[in-house]
């Protein structure tokens, strides 16, 4: 069965291109031109996927995915941005979108996009992370719906991939995960370059949640493999 896919944009032309290459892919393609007519479908109706533009009349993307993600907590969001701006894909991502692609884009890449959060979003169907909303260890509490942690009276504010690292290693706990397991889960391999990434994210993350950064008690390093979760 052909994946579903809802494209959320108001150039028409941009739209009309984004639906004969999807559907050339041999996607089903439903398209909205403003955020209110967008976001009626997405309430109403199945996607395996959204595409949605951020400036877009009415509603822009944001409030679109704010609104969405109160109903549906699982359908991946693609948002697009003509800005390239940090803070407008660091809010797109805190309010629930999977991914962002700034404009101009190639079709190859939001393709290949796509096609990787399919792929995680497939694999979360059958997950063996077990998905998990807020976790305590030590002194710490995750909120990994917000963003957010809570260390003694100290509140401390996660990234994105920061929170997804930390879903992939509490929901295994005690295993080891290997940094390409971990890129494949959160990332997919089309869209990340290197397992050193991994490395600077686990570091970061040392340093916001760990008594001793360089003296870790939960967040540890497996040699030759990547890393493991301890209470």
């Amino acid at each position: 069965m052909a994946s579903r896919v809802l494209v959320v944009e108001d150039d028409a032309s941009m739209l009309m291109g984004l639906k004969d290459n999807l559907e050339y892919e041999h996607y089903e393609v439903t398209t909205a031109t403003n955020g209110v007519s967008g976001l009626k479908l997405a309430q109403e109706n199945s996607y395996d996927l959204i595409i949605l533009d951020v400036m877009l009349p009415q509603m822009d993307g944001f409030e679109v995915c704010r609104q969405v993600r109160t109903v549906d907590e699982d359908v991946p969001i693609i948002m697009l941005t003509a800005k390239n701006q940090e803070i407008d894909k660091v809010v797109g991502l805190k309010l629930g979108a999977d991914d962002y692609i700034t404009k101009p884009f190639s079709i190859r890449e939001l393709l290949a996009r796509l096609e990787a959060v399919l792929r995680r979003q497939r694999r979360g169907s059958h997950p063996s992370t077990p998905k998990i909303q807020s976790y305590e260890f030590g002194d710490v509490k995750v909120d990994f719906r917000k963003c957010m942690a809570y260390k003694g009276k100290q509140t401390i504010e996660l990234t994105h991939y920061e929170v997804e690292i930390l879903k992939v290693l509490i929901g295994n706990k005690e295993e080891p995960i290997s940094r390409n397991r971990m890129l494949d889960e959160i990332w997919g391999f089309e869209l990340f370059p290197t397992t050193r990434t991994i490395d600077n994210h686990i570091v970061k993350l040392r340093q916001k949640l760990e008594d001793d950064p360089k003296d870790p008690k939960h967040i540890i390093t497996v040699h030759g493999i990547g890393y493991k979760f301890l209470d």
